[in-house]
């Protein structure tokens, strides 16, 4: 199995089934959760670069608010009200390990894909889900990009002007 298969088959047995496991609806690589007033997102990138042979990708992770979309639009990428990296959700021990590099993750030919799998989990499972497990209201979503000045700024600023309480 080549670098592409390889990331094709995680996307199948680990991915998806995980994130519909913790509620998650899917289109395509971009997986949404409703939080009522907002959808919380995370959405898989690729790379141009990319080859069968070595496949580098990353998750766009952040908050679509339904008073902008509507509440019946199924929400895409392009939605995203905020949005940080993966790596916002890791700990410093975790944000390098043998499948990551400075674009996120990457999986090669040679990898085995058990192993890559088992690393992806703990990032996965032990960081990235359970912080977006505790934004379950407006005051979370602002709680938690209070960290990260551009995106908290965004997220006020349209809050105010989509006068969302």
């Amino acid at each position: 199995m080549n670098a592409k298969e390889k990331q094709l088959e995680f996307i199948k047995t680990y991915l998806k089934p995980t994130l519909k496991a913790f509620g998650y609806k899917s289109s395509g690589q971009t997986w949404w959760k409703d939080k009522g007033e907002f959808y919380t997102l995370i959405n898989l990138q690729n790379f141009s670069w990319n080859t069968k042979e070595k496949v580098n990708f990353c998750f766009n992770i952040g908050v679509v608010l339904k008073a902008i979309i509507g509440k019946d639009k199924k929400p895409t990428y392009y939605d995203l009200t905020t949005m940080v990296g993966d790596i916002a959700y890791l700990s410093e021990q975790r944000k390098k390990h043998s499948f990551r590099n400075h674009t996120g993750y990457v999986l090669k030919t040679e990898d085995n894909l058990n192993h890559f799998i088992e690393e992806f989990n703990i990032d996965f499972e032990n960081y990235i889900l359970p912080e977006l497990e505790k934004l379950n209201s407006i005051q979370d979503c602002l709680d938690f990009y209070s960290k990260y000045e551009f995106w908290f700024d965004v997220l006020k600023k349209t809050i105010e002007m989509y006068k969302i309480s």
